[in-house]
């Protein structure tokens, strides 16, 4: 883990704690590592309620609801299914915040129309609120990828936080 990602993963807590959240992750491309970095800090537990790795299209219909439709119409990689993930992570959980992370690290996996290093991700908040954020990293490398995707989904629940 880098101090940058712990340092983020601490304030994400603190600011969680601090407001009585408790926070799930929906992950595809990410493959548990923001919960992983939420959890590699000790005393975690009175935050992170629990992490979903749903790599696949099944997983993701199974268990976060997420509709066939919705993977048939935008795929899986896409702002609808990133908005879906969070919701279904939020329904099937105790958590009150919840970020979501669907997107292609590399080195295969492109389209024309979405290349390496797009990834969409979606955080919710009990009540309504969903932010959406779209990255574009390029194609810097698998790690590299992912290890910016930690990054983004832990600034937005922070910031989801917050509000």
């Amino acid at each position: 883990m880098t101090d940058e990602i712990t340092e983020r993963a601490s304030r994400v807590l603190d600011v969680c704690r601090a407001a009585g959240l408790m926070v799930a992750t929906a992950e595809s491309c990410t493959g548990g590592l923001v919960v992983g970095a939420l959890t590699e800090i000790a005393g975690s537990s009175d935050v992170v309620d629990r992490g979903f790795v749903t790599y696949s299209n099944a997983a993701k219909q199974q268990m976060l609801g997420v509709p066939e439709a919705i993977l048939a119409a935008h795929g899986a990689v896409s702002e609808e299914t990133a908005r879906a993930m969070a919701r279904g992570a939020l329904a099937a959980s105790q958590a009150q915040l919840s970020v979501a992370v669907t997107g292609i690290a590399g080195p295969g996996g492109a389209t024309e129309t979405k290349p390496v290093g797009l990834v969409h991700f979606a955080a919710a908040k009990k009540g309504g609120m969903i932010l959406h954020r779209e990255e574009r990293f390029g194609d810097i490398g698998r790690a590299e990828v992912r290890r910016r995707s930690v990054l983004v989904a832990l600034e937005m629940l922070e910031t989801l936080a917050r509000f």
